[in-house]
């Protein structure tokens, strides 16, 4: 992937078939928001609702997502918005590893293409992907950490959150540290 752009990464996405999520799928999901954004959200892969309308974070999960960004003074379309895979995994199940890593290089030319300073992983499977292999999301969300110029941070992703109630309260306390993070160097 050499020439940085859109319309390049668009071309690469609709036509790839590097695994067999492609197989299944009615859309591509690459992003939603603004490629202009200093703040960047990566979840694990779409959805029912996404694969069908071809945007990220468009189902119930999504709802809840731009509730939190609401209420945290962000936006939806002030935001960008990705997945760590562009196809939906059979029955909503966590991306494969092989799948993840078919994926992966459209993501990081997303992020060369965005140049974030900010970088959210909504749950744990990007975190995993993103921030350390190791990643314990009940653990580790909440915490900042720099790398390469770039502010990092993990937090449950939504549709966790409709699962548990339990978990409304940590996100919605990460979500504020977010905004206070994007207040401070944005």
């Amino acid at each position: 992937m050499s020439e940085k752009s859109w319309e390049q990464l668009e071309e690469w996405c609709l036509n790839c078939y590097r695994c067999g999520l492609s197989q299944g799928r009615h859309n591509v999901v690459i992003d939603r928001g603004s490629r202009q954004s200093e703040i960047m959200f990566i979840g694990e892969g779409p959805g029912e609702q996404e694969d069908l309308q071809g945007r990220p974070f468009v189902g119930p999960a999504g709802q809840l997502f731009d509730k939190l960004l609401v209420a945290a003074g962000f936006a939806p379309d002030e935001v960008y918005v990705a997945n760590i895979v562009k196809c939906r995994p059979p029955n909503n199940r966590d991306p494969r590893e092989e799948e993840q890593q078919a994926c992966i290089n459209y993501l990081r030319y997303q992020t060369a293409l965005i140049k974030p300073k900010i970088i959210i992983c909504l749950g744990r499977i990007a975190a995993k992907a993103i921030i350390d292999r190791d990643f314990k999301i009940t653990k580790d969300r909440g915490r900042w950490i720099q790398r390469k110029g770039v502010w990092m941070m993990a937090t449950f992703h939504p549709s966790a959150v409709l699962r548990d109630e339990l978990k409304k309260r940590p996100v919605w306390e990460d979500f504020k540290s977010i905004r206070m993070k994007f207040d401070e160097i944005c």
